[in-house]
């Protein structure tokens, strides 16, 4: 499968001139309650065969997407996030913006690192989710979608700012203060508040979108679903104030859980991914 099938013409998929590189990684190691992220790639690129090419105004896709065999997600997970980043570096190195699809939020380790690797100059990460992500491990794993954050923060010192965040641990707190992890959480965004990210604060932007961030009544089929979210336009007027002035360097849309009988959460997770897209290439005026 391909994001966009049938929509894309042959010099739309040509990978030497396409701008975007779809990456799928079916990952589901570390789930914690529902299960069900390995199928969320496929049925990503599923519904985006039903998207439109215009997107408000605009084609992104003109810009050229190629769909990627998946990553491998069997072996060892430190293996496993080598693999990750290994695809995202290349993307990179070659000029291109990958556009990794999950999976669990843990593959965004190895997917930032990978970016970063190829980047000149330092990456900051925008996190849109329900959880901080900011326990040192979880259930004795390091490489858990509960610990991402901890080890880009922490061990990478990679600059990370979270919104729409409504479920943490007082150990994550207290992470989330020594690392200097900028925050606005869910509570705070439904009351109004308009955050914007410091003038120091990364230019280059990894855009990692959590589909839990969004509120279960608009994003049922996700593993770890709690109330209060943010509402689908929301998050993308969210996310284009908060990287106005910057530039897009990667992004990944993670945690989709397909429910059985049910397309509407695919349908808005390949929405969310070509909306993102649309973004990085308005940041780039292109």
């Amino acid at each position: 499968m391909i994001f966009l099938d049938g929509e894309l013409s042959q010099a739309e998929l040509d990978p030497a001139t396409a701008r975007y590189r779809v990456i799928p990684v079916p990952l589901e190691r570390t789930v914690s309650y529902g299960a069900g992220t390995a199928g969320g790639p496929d049925a990503i690129l599923e519904a985006s065969v039903e998207l439109e090419r215009l997107w408000r105004g605009a084609e992104p896709c003109a810009a050229g997407i190629v769909t990627e065999p998946p990553v491998v997600c069997e072996g060892p997970l430190h293996l496993v996030m080598q693999r990750i980043a290994e695809r995202t570096r290349a993307a990179v190195a070659a000029g291109k913006v990958p556009v990794v699809l999950g999976g669990e939020h843990s593959l965004s380790y190895g997917a930032v690192r990978g970016v970063i690797a190829a980047s000149d100059g330092p990456v900051g990460v925008v996190q849109i989710d329900a959880h901080a992500d900011l326990r040192h491990d979880y259930q004795g794993e390091r490489h858990s979608h509960a610990s991402v954050m901890r080890l880009l923060a922490g061990e990478d010192g990679v600059a990370i700012a979270q919104y729409g965040v409504r479920a943490m641990s007082s150990e994550e707190a207290e992470a989330r203060k020594a690392l200097g992890v900028i925050a606005c959480d869910g509570e705070a965004l439904a009351q109004g508040a308009m955050p914007v990210l410091p003038e120091d604060f990364p230019e280059r932007i990894y855009v990692s979108f959590d589909v839990d961030g969004l509120d279960p009544s608009v994003m049922p089929a996700t593993g770890t679903p709690v109330p209060g979210g943010l509402g689908f336009w929301q998050s993308i007027h969210l996310l284009e104030r908060l990287c106005h002035g910057r530039r897009i360097v990667g992004i990944d849309v993670v945690e989709l859980a397909p429910e059985p009988g049910s397309r509407v959460s695919d349908f808005t997770a390949a929405q969310i991914v070509y909306a993102l897209i649309g973004l990085e290439r308005q940041l780039a005026g292109l």
